[in-house]
């Protein structure tokens, strides 16, 4: 909806929003229980979902960024009133999908041993870690075709529909967690790979029921995505990756330096891998936050964009950060009141307790940086500036954040302390930088919009 007063604004913001907060938390809520219930079956299933989960949220998190290009393309098209070309852009994001999870899978069966191998880990965690990835290998197409179908959903401002298909599939996902890592009611007692079964199932589930919504439900139908099923169109293809791939890079270079974290605390003892993870899963969770107004954003600026209304998408650019800000704030003092209590919900050894305790200090100041830059990123994307971000994370996180974090953690006392140091500079670096981009990107379309009139 068009909107021409601030309190509009805030509305049509909290509307987009905060359903896809709450599919954001529904979705970390998988990977939250997939480690927590680990860590209650034993500290080396904790460790071994986590290393797991550390290679495998890179890739998804950067190769379903590329995917999620597809939002920024509907929103311009929704926003310049071309809807009759919306549904052929959609088609062949999910042609994409399919072909970039073929691509996954293939270098997994190529890789992840090697990986594993090369890695100084215990016998049980890494026999964990294997077998939880090869469970989560059955959902990976389904996952990626899902994430075109929710951008697709999501930028037409029908957010509450994802929200609503995500929290249905929730509760099975804990459900089968609890069957299969304990082996309840008959099944098989598979520990930390039970929680890659249960995954992969609950990525089958959303990706069915957004099929069914997108085909016969309003106003979804009336696009008639699957009425024609065109060939593969590699101008489209090249069209979603000249915007997905600097987004899904950006993305990849943001999480994976938290994977390699995880990875390099693989020298330490277990009690130390589970308590970073533990520690590390709960701030994933707190992160929502920020990327939930980041991919609202997309969507209310990209609209703006197309319409041509620069004004409007400054203000919800400012909007979107400010509030994220005062949300970090927020989550700041939960960490700081409750830490004992959030690091006892993930393990039940008192040395693990105690040290999430210490990693989740840390994790405030993250939180505040990751509040400017990541919302900072889905303003971009809404304008369709996605390359200097790329280059932006990629500085920020692997040239300065991972070799201070290593520096630190190798040559001081701080020890395993050392790598969140290196975090919290990284993304101090990349904050800062986005947002001296987005001021730049606002001023060059305000004179492009005086020019044109």
């Amino acid at each position: 909806m068009t909107t021409t007063s601030f309190s509009q604004k805030v509305k049509q913001f909290l509307i987009i929003f905060l359903p896809i907060f709450t599919t954001q938390i529904a979705l970390s809520a998988m990977s939250f229980f997939d480690t927590n219930m680990s860590g209650k079956f034993s500290p080396a299933d904790l460790a071994g979902v986590a290393i797991g989960t550390s290679l495998w949220l890179p890739v998804q998190t950067g190769l379903s960024g590329i995917l999620i290009g597809i939002t920024p393309v509907v929103s311009h098209l929704l926003g310049s009133k071309r809807n009759d070309k919306i549904g052929h852009s959609v088609v062949q994001a999910l042609y994409l999908g399919v072909a970039v999870g073929l691509v996954v899978l293939a270098a997994g069966a190529l890789l992840l041993k090697p990986i594993l191998n090369g890695m100084p880990l215990e016998p049980r965690v890494g026999q964990v870690a294997f077998y939880f990835l090869c469970a989560l290998a059955f959902g990976v197409i389904p996952l990626f075709g899902y994430t075109v179908l929710r951008s697709f959903m999501d930028a037409l401002g029908q957010t509450r529909i994802t929200m609503m298909i995500t929290l249905v599939s929730l509760p099975v996902n804990i459900l089968l967690n609890y069957l299969l890592i304990f082996g309840r009611w008959g099944f098989p007692q598979l520990g930390g790979v039970g929680a890659g079964v249960a995954t992969a199932s609950t990525y089958w589930l959303i990706f069915l029921i957004s099929l069914f919504f997108v085909h016969r439900i309003e106003p979804f139908a009336q696009y008639g995505i699957f009425r024609q099923m065109p060939k593969v169109s590699l101008t489209k293809w090249k069209e979603l990756l000249k915007i997905g791939v600097p987004i899904g890079f950006a993305t990849f270079f943001e999480t994976s330096i938290f994977a390699a974290v995880t990875l390099m605390m693989s020298r330490f003892d277990t009690i130390t891998i589970a308590a970073h993870q533990a520690a590390l899963n709960f701030a994933s969770t707190l992160y929502m936050l920020p990327v939930s107004i980041c991919m609202a954003l997309t969507i209310l600026v990209g609209y703006e964009t197309g319409a041509g209304r620069v004004r409007d998408a400054k203000q919800y650019s400012l909007l979107g950060i400010g509030g994220a800000i005062g949300l970090s704030l927020l989550t700041a003092v939960v960490l700081l009141l409750f830490g004992e209590q959030i690091a006892s919900v993930y393990s039940n050894d008192h040395e693990v307790i105690a040290l999430t305790q210490h990693f989740l200090i840390y994790a405030i100041f993250f939180q505040i940086s990751d509040a400017i830059a990541t919302p900072t990123q889905g303003a971009l994307r809404g304008y369709k500036d996605v390359n200097p971000a790329l280059i932006i994370t990629f500085v920020a996180y692997w040239i300065i954040g991972l070799p201070v974090g290593y520096i630190t953690a190798t040559y001081t006392s701080l020890g395993a302390f050392g790598y969140w140091v290196g975090l919290i500079a990284g993304l101090a670096v990349g904050a800062t930088a986005l947002l001296w981009r987005l001021f730049l990107v606002q001023k060059q379309a305000s004179v492009r919009m005086s020019e044109k009139k």
